[in-house]
C-alpha cells in the first residue's frame, strides 16, 4: 500500500524520453496543471519521424517552466550533469528503445537505452543522496506488458513469473525491473515500475499497429493481421495512461527497515491496461470506421480488398491482458477510455496533421 505523498508542484521533475508519446503527454499534463518545473530530455533519435518528435516538443515549449535538453542517457557524463544542475525531486525515466521487431535486428540499441541508460539513471539517482542531500524522492520508469511473455494464465498479474521472455526488447525490460529492486534495497531508492499495455492515441507511435494500418490504408496498401486476427490487445488510451502515472508519481513507496536493521526495498510494479482486451479484427473494423468519419478515407473504401490475413510473426504474443486490480486498490484508478472514443480522437488528430 503506498502512504508517502510527494507533492509536484514543487521542485524539478525529469522525464527522460519527453518528446516521446507518453514523456510529451505527462509532460504536457504537469505543466498545464500543477506549477511544476519539469525538465525534459531526449535524443531526438531517427527510430521513427522526428517531424513528429519534433511536434511534441513544439507544443511543451510553448511553457516557461520547460526545459529541454537534448542527450542520451547512455551518455553517463550527461545524465551526471542534468542531475548535478538540476537536482530532480521526481524522475520518470521513459527513455528506452521500444518495439519487439526492431530488436530482432538492431539488439544493440536496446541494451545501449534499456540497459545502460537505465544503470546510469539508477546511479545518478543514488548519488542524489550523497552528502546527506534530500536527494530523489521517488524513481518512476517505463516496463511493458512484454515482460509476460507467452504466458497462458490471463489477466496477467504482477504477482506472475515473468522469466520467460520472447523478445529482447522484453528481457530488457525485465532487467530494468531487477535492476531498480537492487537499487531500491542496496540504496532505499523509492522506485516504481510500469507495465504500459498497448498505448495508443492522438501524436502516437507511427511504429504501433493502429498507426502503421492508418498509414497503409491512406496510401492504398494492403495490412497485414497477424495470427490470423486471433490476437487479443488490452488497447491503452493516452490520457488513461498519463492519469496513472500522474497518481503514481505522487505517492512513492515507504520506506521501511527490517528485522535485520536493512532497509526494506521501497519498490513495486504495476500494470497500466485497460484490462478488457479487444479482438484484433474488431479493432481494425472500428479503426477503419472512424479513419471514414474523420474523413481520412473515403466512405466507399473497399476495406476487404486492403487486408491480409497472416501468420504471428516472431517475438509477438497472441493475447495481453492487465489485471489492474493492484492499481484501482493503490490509487483508486482504472483505465476506462472506450476504443471506439480513443480511436476516434486518433482519427481526427491523424487528419489534422497528415492532411
Amino acid at each position: 500500500m503506498q502512504v508517502c505523498d510527494v507533492g509536484l508542484e514543487k521542485g524539478n521533475i525529469l522525464i527522460t524520453g519527453a518528446a516521446g508519446f507518453i514523456g510529451a503527454a505527462l509532460a504536457e499534463r504537469l505543466l498545464q496543471e500543477a506549477d511544476s518545473h519539469i525538465i525534459g530530455v531526449d535524443n531526438m533519435n531517427d527510430y521513427y519521424d522526428v517531424n513528429l518528435k519534433e511536434y511534441r516538443l513544439a507544443q511543451l515549449e510553448k511553457y516557461q517552466n520547460f526545459v529541454f535538453l537534448r542527450g542520451d542517457i547512455s551518455d553517463k557524463v550527461f545524465v551526471d550533469g542534468v542531475f548535478g544542475q538540476y537536482l530532480p525531486s521526481v524522475v520518470v525515466n521513459l527513455a528506452a528503445q521500444a518495439g519487439v521487431r526492431y530488436s530482432i535486428t538492431n539488439p544493440g540499441a536496446y541494451i545501449n537505452s534499456n540497459i545502460i541508460g537505465f544503470f546510469n539513471i539508477l546511479e545518478a539517482c543514488r548519488h542524489s543522496y550523497d552528502g546527506d542531500a534530500h536527494g530523489v524522492e521517488h524513481l518512476v520508469y517505463a516496463s511493458s506488458s512484454s515482460v509476460y511473455g507467452s504466458n497462458k494464465k490471463v489477466p496477467y498479474s504482477t504477482e506472475d513469473k515473468v522469466d520467460d521472455p520472447v523478445s529482447l526488447y522484453a528481457a530488457t525490460k525485465k532487467s530494468d525491473e531487477l535492476l531498480a529492486h537492487a537499487y531500491s534495497k542496496l540504496y532505499n531508492i523509492p522506485s516504481t515500475g510500469l507495465r504500459f499495455f498497448t498505448v495508443y492515441g492522438p501524436a502516437g507511435r507511427p511504429d504501433m499497429a493502429y498507426f502503421g494500418f492508418t498509414d497503409t490504408l491512406r496510401a492504398a496498401g494492403k495490412i497485414k493481421i497477424f495470427n490470423y486476427g486471433n490476437c487479443l490487445r488490452d488497447f491503452t488510451y493516452i490520457d488513461d495512461i498519463v492519469e496513472g502515472v500522474v497518481r503514481v508519481m505522487r505517492h512513492p513507496p515507504e520506506r521501511n527497515v527490517g528485522a535485520d536493521g536493512l532497509p526494506l526495498p521501497p519498490y513495486t510494479v504495476y500494470n497500466i491496461g485497460n484490462s478488457h482486451p479487444e479482438n484484433l479484427l474488431d479493432f481494425v473494423d472500428i479503426l477503419q470506421q472512424e479513419l471514414v468519419r474523420a474523413g481520412v478515407l473515403p466512405e466507399d473504401y473497399d476495406f476487404d480488398a486492403h487486408k491480409e490475413l497472416v501468420p504471428m510473426q516472431p517475438g509477438d504474443v497472441p493475447v495481453t491482458y492487465a489485471d489492474t486490480a493492484a492499481l484501482e486498490r493503490d490509487f483508486g484508478f482504472k483505465p476506462h477510455t472506450p476504443l471506439r472514443e480513443g480511436l476516434r480522437k486518433f482519427a481526427q488528430w491523424y487528419k489534422e496533421f497528415y492532411m
